[in-house]
């Protein structure tokens, strides 16, 4: 608007007529519906905005919302003018609910933002009522090599203590678990620390060494990460980690 010498600005006040082409008559047809109740917006994205990446929210509960969101669960976007529907590089763990009370990260696929953009997210309402504000936030980062690990707790129970020594059975099925799963350290509620010694017989038993006495009603775990990704939009555009 501060160059007056161009011929391509357009006035402010003054109206403006798009021609837009390739459109299907069926998309055409409702924008002419919507465009009589809802304003339309139309913009233009820069260069990399039409890419699909991995968006990465910072999104906490709304206050006012009281039932539990859970990871992968369907949510619908709305940041700036987009909206879309989304299923909800360090390494995070994931979570199982969001959280109230804190803010938590929220990975989707979605098209490229910049940050930091406004965020609000709603949850459909039980048979066909109208969305609510579940979550608030806004877009941190654009990260596909972003880690979020799920983690996943192996039990099993002592069989036989002898001192620092034990047999623990039902952790594992088949000797060959047992040895895959040999470098590993494993931990028990009552504090103590171990690892796998060898394994016994046919069916998972194995012989496990520990820091200290181990007490006969312990429960021996192991912890197990592996990498969770955000899931695949179906209508073509979270995961929920702290």
């Amino acid at each position: 608007m501060d160059q007056d010498n161009r011929d391509d600005r357009i006035p402010t006040g003054q109206y403006a007529r798009l021609h837009i082409k390739e459109i299907p008559s069926a998309v055409a047809t409702k924008l002419c519906v919507f465009a009589k109740t809802v304003p339309i917006i139309s913009c233009g994205l820069l260069q990399q905005e039409s890419k699909m990446s991995v968006l990465h929210f910072s999104i906490k509960k709304h206050d006012t919302y009281d039932a539990p969101i859970k990871a992968k669960e369907e949510l619908v976007f709305l940041i700036g003018f987009r909206q879309f529907v989304a299923s909800n590089s360090d390494k995070h763990k994931m979570e199982r609910f969001l959280h109230a009370g804190r803010f938590s990260m929220a990975s989707v696929y979605a098209p490229i933002c910049f940050p930091p953009l406004p965020l609000i997210v709603l949850k459909h309402g039980e048979g066909g009522a109208v969305p609510t504000v579940a979550a608030v936030g806004s877009l941190r980062s654009i990260d596909p090599d972003r880690i979020i690990l799920k983690k996943i707790i192996l039990t099993g129970y002592p069989q036989r203590v002898s001192k620092l020594k034990a047999s623990v059975r039902y952790m594992f099925h088949k000797p060959e678990d047992v040895r895959w799963f040999k470098p590993v350290e494993m931990w028990t509620k009552c504090g103590r620390r171990g690892r796998i010694k060898e394994p016994v017989g046919t069916n998972g038993a194995m012989k496990c060494v520990f820091n200290g006495v181990l007490q006969q009603h312990d429960t021996v775990c192991m912890s197990l990460y592996k990498r969770a990704y955000a899931k695949w939009p179906e209508h073509r555009f979270p995961i929920i980690d702290a």
